[in-house]
């Protein structure tokens, strides 16, 4: 699913359910990272790793640790760039050649509405106004885990490109629908403070594409060179 996301240059596996992890033997540096993990942390952990560990392989570069670095980003081997994502029941990873893509995030969340609260405190009064209309049209898609996730693969994104934070208030998102027919589309993130500079131009957005299906709302964000 998230395949149908990103361009041919990257390279995505993924995982539908956990049983994936009683296969799958982590390294000794990411078993200690989740020794004290509770059972579903660890599963996750180790199943999005396996998906990670695929991806190398079909890139040609020979599987290896992917340990958490600063604020938990994945740190790549050389020459890689990626994003990580699970949720109930799904995992995926998504690798690219460096030389490809400047920052790539991925997201994927359960098909349901968010928790109540949350979209207030994840959201700018634009973007809700926004989630209204999209939702008299499609009133089948909740516009709110999409607007959520939507941000998180903005931030996966951001990250590896700043190495700073960037809160959900910093990024302003409009989503657009492909068509009636079919629950997939775009997105525009308008960053609100200064962007990352990518090759000789500071960047004042970011792009992404979304889609809905098989019980999850997925998004991805990629960030070209050029």
């Amino acid at each position: 699913m998230i395949e149908e996301l990103l361009p041919d240059s990257v390279v995505t596996v993924e995982a539908y359910g956990h049983d994936e992890a009683e296969n799958t033997r982590l390294y000794p540096e990411e078993e200690a990272v989740v020794a004290q993990a509770v059972p579903k942390r660890r599963r996750e952990f180790t199943v999005v790793r396996s998906c990670a560990r695929r991806a190398m392989e079909k890139l040609g570069v020979p599987p290896q640790p992917v340990l958490p670095g600063e604020r938990g980003a994945p740190r790549w081997p050389a020459g890689l760039t990626g994003s990580m994502t699970h949720c109930d029941g799904y995992c995926a990873a998504a690798l690219v050649r460096a030389t490809d893509l400047a920052s790539l995030g991925i997201d994927a969340e359960p098909d349901g509405p968010l928790p109540e609260g949350v979209l207030d405190a994840v959201s700018l009064p634009q973007e809700r106004e926004r989630l209204l209309r999209l939702a008299d049209g499609h009133p089948a898609i909740h516009w709110d885990r999409l607007l959520f996730s939507a941000k998180e693969s903005v931030y996966k994104a951001w990250f590896p490109l700043t190495q700073q934070w960037l809160d959900f208030s910093e990024a302003d998102i409009d989503i657009r629908v492909d068509d009636a027919q079919t629950p997939q589309g775009s997105f525009r993130a308008e960053l609100l403070v200064p962007g990352p500079v990518v090759g000789a131009r500071r960047l004042g957005h970011f792009d992404g594409r979304w889609i809905v299906g098989r019980s999850l709302v997925a998004t991805s964000v990629t960030v070209p060179h050029d």
